[in-house]
């Protein structure tokens, strides 16, 4: 945490400065509004503490600028005897609390983390709202390649270094992400995921940085990008290799000078949002062809952790397929046990190119129709055809696809998409957003492809 002390007594900033650090909290001193300015615009603060009297710009005036400007920490105003009515101004211009001099340090302190807190379970709070949480399992498997990879994260974890995580649809890429969020001093700070390539283009530039109010027709009022909701956690961007180009040069800057500016707005804002990246694209190729900018690529490249596909790592198939189970039995209300020695051999026999992502969807059919404690080889539907997405080098998607059918019945890209959304939809008595989801594609695409194939539920 990092405390911002403004106040024209050098004496009270220092004493504060010296009490704080016992508390094994970070600050900085301002001796005035205006150098207060300047400090805000060049790093993050989780508080300010604001004396109401200074010269340059007061207190009062500081807190109001730092509302207009969207900053969102906690401020607490201190203030003499005889300045109560100005310190109630400055709770109606945004302060949290104020205090009155001379003060207990300790009570400082203990309302000054309190006001953190709550701050902090605000930016959780509204993080989830604009990302689904996913269940907090551990990264599964204990293969060779697996514990390679749990090594990796637990030695960067509580490092700032940017991620980038690479690996094949369905590998479970967000799982590392937040495994390396919840083993890192962030855990208690938001973890904030975007698909980029789930956001249409006009829109994404605003979701990730936000917009001031009259950025653009339609902008109402001030919205906070994903960038500020993040701040004190994770931002997750998933599938970072759809990022368009355009959009590939702000990204690049913010990287360089950990600061965001909204849409339609001239303040610089300092972020502390870790960023972890991921792509199931092969970016080098992508820099090849002048599609992806190289200086981003080396940026987002400080540590790369390759997930291996399922097919490669198939002796953690009956741990994986177990945490599978015990969740489906969760949020299902089921009581399935386990599978047979020769539904797990089928299952090892199975080429999962939709890696664990598919095995999950098999599971889930499973426990559905089910009809007994331990699945059977009858209960797993392998029949359906698994999709191979050719990769010039590593994961990236192709146009090319081979169809392989276990009855050698050969079945288009078309029908299966049918069938897959058909199966989806019934699945969730008609719900498009929730098929949607669980389809990994757009509630927009959904629609479109309802109309384009005329499914008729």
């Amino acid at each position: 945490m990092k405390i911002l002390i403004v106040d024209d007594e050098h004496n009270i900033r220092e004493l504060m400065r010296k009490y704080l650090a016992l508390e094994g909290l970070e600050s900085d001193g301002a001796e005035n509004g205006l150098s207060a300015q300047r400090l805000l615009r060049e790093q993050p603060y989780d508080a300010c503490l604001i004396d109401l009297k200074m010269p340059g710009m007061d207190g009062l005036s500081l807190i109001e600028w730092i509302r207009q400007e969207g900053f969102r920490m906690p401020i607490i105003m201190i203030s003499a005897h005889g300045e109560i009515r100005d310190a109630v101004t400055a709770l109606k211009e945004g302060a949290q609390d104020y205090i009155v001099k001379p003060f207990d340090p300790e009570e400082l302190t203990i309302r000054l983390k309190k006001l953190i807190d709550e701050q902090n379970l605000r930016n959780l709070v509204e993080s989830e709202t604009i990302t689904s949480k996913k269940d907090s399992d551990d990264l599964v498997g204990k293969s060779p390649a697996m514990m390679k990879i749990k090594d990796i994260i637990s030695k960067i974890a509580d490092s700032p270094a940017t991620v980038l995580i690479t690996g094949e649809s369905g590998t479970g890429k967000e799982v590392v992400a937040r495994q390396i969020h919840g083993e890192s001093i962030l855990a208690k700070g938001p973890f904030v995921a975007i698909n980029i390539g789930g956001v249409p283009e006009n829109l994404l530039e605003s979701e990730l940085f936000g917009y001031e109010k009259g950025a653009f027709t339609g902008a109402v009022g001030r919205k906070t990008g994903m960038f500020e909701l993040a701040s004190g956690g994770t931002l997750f961007l998933d599938e970072i290799g759809d990022m368009p180009l355009p959009l590939q040069v702000k990204m690049l800057r913010v990287l360089q000078e950990r600061k965001i500016t909204r849409l339609g707005g001239t303040t610089p804002m300092p972020i502390n949002a870790r960023i972890i990246a991921a792509t199931n694209k092969n970016l080098e190729e992508k820099v090849r062809s002048g599609t992806f900018r190289e200086d981003l690529f080396y940026r987002l490249n400080v540590v790369r952790i390759e997930l291996p596909p399922l097919r490669e790592r198939k002796e953690d198939l009956p741990l994986l397929a177990g945490v599978i189970l015990k969740k489906l039995n969760r949020q299902m209300g089921h009581r399935v046990e386990g599978l047979s020695s020769d539904a797990l051999d089928a299952l090892k026999r199975h080429p999962f190119y939709g890696n664990v992502r598919e095995l999950e969807n098999i599971l889930e059919r499973a426990v559905i129709f089910a009809d007994s404690s331990v699945l059977r080889p009858e209960n797993l539907d392998l029949r359906t055809s698994s999709i191979k997405l050719n990769n010039d080098e590593s994961h990236s998607n192709s146009a090319q696809s081979k169809v392989y059918n276990d009855n050698i019945e050969a079945k288009s890209l078309k029908e299966m998409e049918i069938e897959a959304i058909i199966r989806t939809l019934h699945r969730w008595e008609g719900n498009r957003t929730r098929a949607a989801e669980e389809l990994k594609i757009s509630r927009r695409t959904l629609i479109n492809k309802i109309a384009e194939y005329h499914i008729d539920l």
